[in-house]
């Protein structure tokens, strides 16, 4: 039996039928899963929640994914995203991984494969936080002269 991941996901996608039948598979296998269909309602999630991952596509109207992208770094830039596409360039990768992306993946989505990358964000992240908590203990001790 696969490892069960334990993730609070935020899954931004235009195309809901695909968000929802994803958001449920994800679910059965153990991870917290909130939706949205836009980046204008992921930007207002994101204010209000934690979130460990956010997988987002790059495509949608109005906001496009690395719009979002930008806006959620900006937001919450401890917060792995994960960017999806059924018509990815590599430009528009390379853009996304620039702009601070974990990963890019393609659709047909591989479920297999974005647990894997939902697991490895999350564990970047939980090193990160503990990274800054060390500093911050540091920098505590350093003040006070130990």
């Amino acid at each position: 039996m696969a490892e069960t991941i334990k993730a609070r996901v935020l899954l931004v996608d235009d195309e809901k039928d695909f968000i929802e039948t994803l958001s449920n598979r994800l679910q059965i296998r153990g991870l917290t899963v909130s939706t949205s269909t836009c980046g204008q309602d992921a930007l207002k999630l994101i204010e209000k929640e934690k979130f460990d991952v956010v997988v987002l596509d790059l495509t949608m109207p109005g906001m496009d994914g690395l719009e979002t992208l930008k806006k959620l770094k900006e937001t919450a830039p401890d917060t792995e995203i994960i960017m999806l596409s059924g018509h990815g360039t590599i430009q528009a990768s390379t853009e996304a991984i620039k702009l601070g992306a974990e990963d890019f993946l393609e659709k047909p989505l591989d479920l297999p494969k974005l647990l894997e990358k939902i697991s490895e964000a999350k564990d970047k992240r939980i090193l990160i936080s503990q990274e800054k908590a060390t500093e911050a203990i540091k920098e505590i001790l350093k003040n006070r002269a130990w």
